[in-house]
């Protein structure tokens, strides 16, 4: 790009006008429903649509909801850093809802539960189902905390967006709508802001493509920069993207997002049939994908456009969430409502992520925390679960903006599993199953953020300063080529070294498999023999399956490698 371009725009009244029309409509949806819906009485009708819902508006919903603007911004830039390996993400996707629909899905829909955790007193105690649902609370409110603030500063800092502006107007729009229209208004703003986020990602794309003379040129640069990095079968679990640590351990981590998050659960089990709920699920893929290649095509796109002169280490930008913003207002600053499409894109993210919170957690508040300890009526539930609504998100903007989605989900994934797959599993063995995976996946999450892994397991490409034809304010002119900054630390002993630079894909994982582990283990110990040998051999035999189905899955992508690489250049 030259010197001229290399000033970051602000909003124009256009972009305003495209947010706020952005907004307005999300509102206008709660009011749709809040007025078809008035005769609603039951806290079921207000959390649960009725369970007259369809799978078409759940399964984009089921996509909107966990595509949060940190997909937006950071995706692209995670491409732009490390290279393409996370679209391998689309294998964890399918797995996920092969999974889900097949060993989650059939459970909690014959159940007809409002809350998933209301699961755990019916297998286990309410003990279990107590620890289960703060965990859920805890790990809401901390991913929703990083999902509002993070991504608004971000956008403020490159397009002058005011940040406390932007967070209090998407609060309280969100609030409302959640409030009013409760489970149908959250799915169907899903829905709008579903076809935002992909019109934004479009713009970007479509201008990209013009600037850099065709989608084979973008590819082409890519290839040249090493950002098509695919085809990396490492097992070395230290390393942070390969195709096992994206596949396997994002598999782990979209499992317990669809498999048990109420948020997700919360969705397909309010479908009229379990043949909607199973198609939702499906149907939900399409979307998944779709995200997922605009995330990393944009990526792409991000790289051609600054493959000479990178706008993190000239200092143009000060951390990679913010190069997105920064290529949109470069890219599309001369075409007023352009950049303001992008930013509803990004909060369109927030909002179907927050919204989703919000209705998640009024679920679990009132069916684990207040129905099992208080005899109160269907209309007096129905009115506390819209008061959680409000008073949760006003909650959230106050949140730790430190994310340990994974570190809980995992454990949450084991608990649900034992309780599922190993029939001989028991109360006693459950609570120590979810501590111990719970300390576990703290103690390598925490050692993680406190030791970063090195550079040689998170291999950041090379990003060139070459073609910087401009000077900064302190009259340095940018002509280097240098890798990404990394945080210094000092270094712990050489097995703890290892054991904190695991992928942090992988900390999902281990919290499940340690969960499993210990709660058989306990299990063994404290229940019937006999009804114990007559569990383990049934997991056994569960076990198998899932193990032949995962080897022929692995062994065809060796194959692929191997010819890939027998390919004479």
């Amino acid at each position: 790009m030259s010197e001229d371009s290399r000033v970051s725009g602000s909003f124009v009244a256009a972009d305003y006008v495209v947010f706020a029309l952005m907004l307005v409509v999300s509102a206008a949806v709660g009011v749709y429903y809040a007025w078809t819906d008035r005769k609603q009485r039951s806290s079921g009708d207000f959390l649960m649509g009725g369970r007259r819902l369809t799978a078409l508006p759940v399964s984009l919903s089921l996509t909107a909801s966990f595509m949060s603007a940190i997909t937006v911004l950071s995706h692209p830039a995670e491409v732009y850093r490390y290279g393409a390996s996370v679209a391998f993400y689309c294998l964890s996707y399918l797995v996920t809802m092969l999974v889900t629909s097949e060993v989650f899905l059939p459970v909690f829909y014959k159940l007809s539960i409002t809350s998933t955790y209301e699961y755990l007193e019916l297998r286990f105690n309410r003990a279990t189902r107590l620890l289960g649902t703060l965990l859920f609370v805890v790990q809401t409110i901390l991913y929703t905390g990083i999902v509002i603030y993070t991504p608004a500063l971000a956008l403020n800092q490159v397009t002058g967006l005011d940040l406390w502006g932007a967070v209090v107007s998407t609060g309280v729009v969100c609030t409302f709508y959640c409030t009013v229209g409760g489970l149908k208004a959250v799915v169907w703003t899903d829905v709008f802001q579903l076809g935002v986020m992909l019109a934004g990602f479009l713009a970007v794309i479509i201008r990209s493509v013009m600037l850099q003379g065709g989608v084979i040129s973008i590819i082409s640069d890519s290839q040249r920069g090493g950002r098509l990095n695919l085809w990396d079968f490492d097992t070395n679990p230290l390393r942070r993207h390969t195709f096992w640590t994206v596949t396997v351990g994002g598999t782990f981590i979209w499992i317990s997002v669809y498999g048990i998050n109420q948020a997700q659960v919360q969705r397909y089990i309010s479908c009229k049939s379990i043949t909607h709920a199973r198609l939702s699920l499906y149907i939900n893929l399409l979307g998944l994908w779709s995200i997922l290649f605009c995330s990393v095509f944009a990526g792409l796109c991000l790289y051609s456009v600054y493959k000479h002169c990178d706008p993190w280490n000239t200092g143009l930008v000060s951390a990679p969430d913010q190069l997105m913003p920064y290529l949109v207002m470069d890219i599309l600053g001369d075409y007023p409502g352009l950049p303001g499409l992008f930013v509803a894109a990004a909060y369109s993210g927030s909002l179907s992520t927050v919204s989703s919170s919000i209705n998640a957690l009024a679920a679990v508040t009132v069916e684990d925390l207040i129905k099992p300890y208080r005899n109160i009526s269907e209309k007096h539930l129905s009115w506390i679960s819209k008061g959680l609504s409000t008073w949760v998100n006003e909650c959230l903007f106050l949140q730790a903006t430190i994310s340990i989605f994974g570190i809980i989900g995992g454990p949450l994934l084991g608990l649900f599993t034992l309780g599922i797959i190993c029939p001989c599993a028991n109360s006693k063995g459950a609570l120590s199953g979810l501590l111990s995976g719970l300390v576990v996946s703290l103690w390598v999450g925490i050692g993680a953020q406190i030791y970063p892994p090195p550079p040689d397991m998170s291999r950041p490409l090379s990003l060139t300063t070459d073609g910087c034809n401009f000077t900064t304010t302190a009259g340095f002119n940018w002509t280097s080529t240098a890798l990404p900054t990394q945080p210094s630390s000092t270094a712990p002993t050489p097995l703890l070294a290892d054991w904190y630079s695991l992928s942090y894909l992988y900390f999902s994982p281990i919290g499940t498999i340690v969960v499993i582990s210990v709660g058989l283990i306990i299990s063994m110990f404290t229940g019937k023999s006999h009804f114990v040998q007559y569990g383990l051999l049934v997991v056994i035999y569960r076990v198998q399956r899932f193990s032949a189905l995962f080897v022929v899955f692995s062994y065809s992508f060796k194959v692929l490698d191997l010819t890939k690489s027998n390919v004479p250049s």
